[in-house]
């Protein structure tokens, strides 16, 4: 393997480098067919093939119940920002909403186009350093969906259960899907952009139970309905047919690697490295509160700005890259997803530990 830094950049994010190998041949010559991936035709045995493994790969990993679709959708998750509202909620209907951030906030914004909304729990007044427990909010019985962000990358939280209320859920799970278990039967709709730990940017993964495909308006555009590209099967339209090709080759890394399961471990291991660095000196402090941290994003502050862009000067110096802070928040934020090393978090350690020693 070449020398390669330690990539901490939110996303798009750090991919295996088996994965990154492997695309870099197929890229080139697929299948030894003679011409590359990229230039195959969507509807070729060979890309089709391609989908459908990408499919299975998503649904062992996961878990997906025979009940749910598997789209591969475009437009990054921004767009499903609208589509959901515009697909499940309608005039004169109400959902509710979790506002715990960036991205959280913005849904609500569009939603608020289509239909009722109730923002049911905000953290925006505390800087967005928590997410509710199940008992700190309500749910309006005549809501048509709850919807939450179950980790939040700008602010390092992260949901360590899930909401448990008489009500369809619905998440953005962008930044920390395939990370850690999920039970997807209590979900109606997931949706990530795959960019974090499934693949490349360019495709939106949206996992939705069967009969809410029927709940459309009939005004709604075909495009953004989510039965026509359930009906044909995500080809609708030409998809981001490298990305969907990415994120197969990513689930097969992870299949590999124990799945799931064995990810989670991984990722509760390395995030403990880090959180055990920041709370052993008061000269870093996390943002997030104890209960409510990310495994995935972890943001953190250093006594004053200057001493923060010393650190991420230095840190880039010696290959930790990307570990600025959003420029909301400021700080520094170390993302580290299913594909980064423990011995990346070992080192930032090491280097957090030298730091503080010669600057505290």
């Amino acid at each position: 393997m070449p020398e390669r830094i330690f990539n901490f950049s939110p996303g798009p994010s750090i991919l295996p480098y088996p994965v990154l190998q492997q695309a870099a041949r197929d890229i080139v010559n697929f299948n030894d067919k003679g011409i590359g991936l990229i230039e195959l035709s969507h509807r070729s045995k060979e890309f089709m093939a391609v989908a459908d493994e990408t499919e299975s790969l998503i649904r062992q990993n996961l878990h997906v119940p025979d009940n749910y679709k598997v789209l591969f959708l475009q437009g990054g998750a921004s767009s499903q920002f609208y589509m959901i509202p515009m697909n499940l909620l309608g005039n004169g209907k109400k959902a509710t909403y979790l506002n715990t951030g960036t991205w959280s906030n913005k849904a609500i914004k569009e939603a608020r186009l289509f239909g009722e909304i109730d923002v049911a729990y905000s953290s925006e007044n505390s800087k967005f350093n928590r997410v509710p427990e199940n008992n700190g909010y309500s749910v309006s019985p005549d809501s048509e969906y709850l919807y939450f962000v179950s980790n939040n990358t700008i602010y390092g939280t992260q949901y360590q259960s899930f909401p448990e209320k008489d009500s369809v859920l619905i998440s953005d799970m962008s930044s920390d899907i395939c990370s850690r278990p999920v039970d997807i039967s209590k979900f109606g709709l997931i949706f990530a952009g795959a960019q974090k730990n499934m693949g490349p940017a360019g495709v939106t993964v949206v996992i939705i139970r069967e009969d809410l495909l029927n709940n459309t308006p009939d005004n709604v555009p075909t495009m953004l309905r989510y039965s026509t590209h359930a009906d044909k099967g995500s080809m609708f339209n030409t998809p981001p047919c490298f990305a969907i090709y990415c994120v197969g080759q990513v689930m097969k890394w992870l299949k590999e690697n124990g799945g799931v399961e064995e990810i989670s471990k991984i990722n509760e291991d390395k995030a403990s490295l880090l959180y055990n660095a920041i709370d052993s000196t008061d000269f870093y402090k996390g943002h997030a509160e104890l209960q409510s941290r990310s495994r995935m994003n972890v943001s953190f502050n250093l006594p004053t700005p200057e001493h923060e862009a010393q650190f991420i000067a230095e840190a880039t110096s010696v290959g930790l890259d990307g570990l600025k802070g959003h420029r909301s928040i400021g700080g520094c934020r170390a993302s580290i997803y299913n594909a980064f090393p423990k011995e990346g978090v070992e080192k930032l350690v090491q280097f957090m530990e030298e730091f503080a020693k010669a600057n505290g």
